[in-house]
């Protein structure tokens, strides 16, 4: 019997997108960029717990993306089903409207699907990773079928580098930044210490870390990757410089990161749901 391989396999531009370390540099400008949709950020900031336990929040999500990635396909149903489920008992306010919605709407989900996949694979481009226009295209393509698990009709997902973006330019009259984008955004660039690392002490030591100052190059770096007309949204520049010195920054990391996971024992070089899809395969032992 074959194995299975889940949703895409060692064959998919997925894997060689998501093999890449820098993709969590994507993860963060996905967020910044979805902030700049007001239902979708008043969805977040109404049901989520990212300000009260943001390493939960992101652990959890870091769980369900690799389950889609490389899981089973048992494994991937569940957890969508689970996802599915959460959201379809969620609603929120709009705080320009005051119109109550549901967060399972299909613009809603599709804002966030198309954000997430296009900051994953023009960060990973953009930090050197070699895609071809083909291979890009393809990509999105596979990701319409993690759209498909959340709910959402594959033939209203963009499944092109054209598709997204002319979807993008469609969507630019309805974004926007209210307080609760701003808030968020200011939250994803300057997170609190969790308390559970120490007291008052301890929380000024770190934030006057260098370790502070290394996130902040990473959260800057994120914003400057963002489209220029997302970056004039949040009051930035839309000049061509920023795109060169964002890339040069995200290569920078990539490097960085490469170097710092070549550095590794071997058995820790491979997250576990990836080691287990490519165990599988019969790729690695």
């Amino acid at each position: 019997m074959d194995p299975d391989l889940g949703l895409f396999g060692p064959g998919s531009v997925t894997w060689k997108v998501h093999e890449e370390p820098i993709v969590t540099l994507g993860g963060l400008r996905s967020l910044y960029l979805q902030a700049l949709h007001p239902r979708a950020v008043a969805g977040v900031a109404q049901n989520s717990s990212y300000r009260s336990d943001p390493w939960g929040r992101l652990n959890r999500t870091s769980e369900y993306v690799g389950t889609v990635l490389y899981g089973t396909m048992p494994e991937v149903e569940l957890a969508a089903s689970r996802v599915r489920r959460l959201h379809s008992r969620m609603t929120a306010v709009d705080a320009r409207t005051g119109e109550r919605f549901r967060i399972d709407e299909p613009d809603l989900l599709r804002w966030v699907h198309v954000a997430e996949v296009e900051s994953f694979v023009t960060t990973a481009r953009r930090a050197g990773l070699k895609l071809t226009d083909a291979e890009v295209d393809a990509y999105f393509t596979e990701q319409v079928r993690a759209a498909e698990l959340v709910g959402l009709d594959p033939s209203t997902v963009p499944a092109t580098a054209a598709e997204v973006e002319a979807y993008y330019e469609a969507m630019r009259p309805e974004l926007g930044l209210t307080k609760e984008g701003a808030e968020t955004a200011f939250f994803l660039t300057v997170p609190p210490v969790p308390d559970i690392w120490g007291g008052s002490v301890v929380k000024l030591a770190l934030n006057l870390s260098p370790a502070r100052a290394g996130y902040f190059a990473v959260a800057s770096t994120a914003i400057a990757l963002l489209p220029a007309w997302a970056r004039k949204i949040y009051g930035g520049l839309g000049w061509p410089t920023t795109d060169f010195t964002a890339d040069l920054s995200a290569r920078a990391m990539r490097l960085l990161l490469q170097g710092f996971v070549a550095a590794l024992p071997s058995e820790y070089r491979i997250p576990p749901m990836r080691r287990a899809a490519l165990e599988r395969a019969g790729l690695v032992t």
